[in-house]
């Protein structure tokens, strides 16, 4: 990918994994390469707001000899969005479940059995 565009994107886990992605969706080849002709390419300017370690980024790891990579990894995407309202409602069903104080379950429940001085 074209780490020089301002919507190349990337995170260094601790296990040094790293993950690369276009903040646009523009590169369906991600993680691998960017369009030759992206209408999306903007030059990186200045990285206002972050602090740039001096650490080397690691190498794109080399592309599966799988033809259809990408096509793959937009189905698994497609995957995590469709669980996406599931999750939304499960923390509406929890966050409906405060009381008054709105306090979450486990802090009401540590609030009343706490010894009164």
């Amino acid at each position: 990918m074209r780490q020089d565009c301002r919507h190349y994107q990337s995170r260094t886990y601790a296990s040094g994994e790293v993950a690369r992605w276009c903040s646009i969706d523009l590169a369906p080849d991600a993680p691998w390469r960017c369009p030759a002709d992206c209408v999306g390419y903007e030059r990186r300017g200045v990285d206002t707001g972050f602090v740039v370690g001096s650490l080397v980024a690691p190498q794109t790891p080399p592309e599966p000899d799988a033809p259809h990579a990408a096509e793959l990894l937009d189905q698994a995407e497609d995957i995590v969005n469709l669980v996406g309202p599931d999750v939304l409602a499960d923390w509406e069903v929890e966050r409906a479940r405060q009381d008054a104080s709105g306090l979450p379950f486990w802090k009401r429940l540590f609030k009343r059995n706490r010894p009164s001085r």
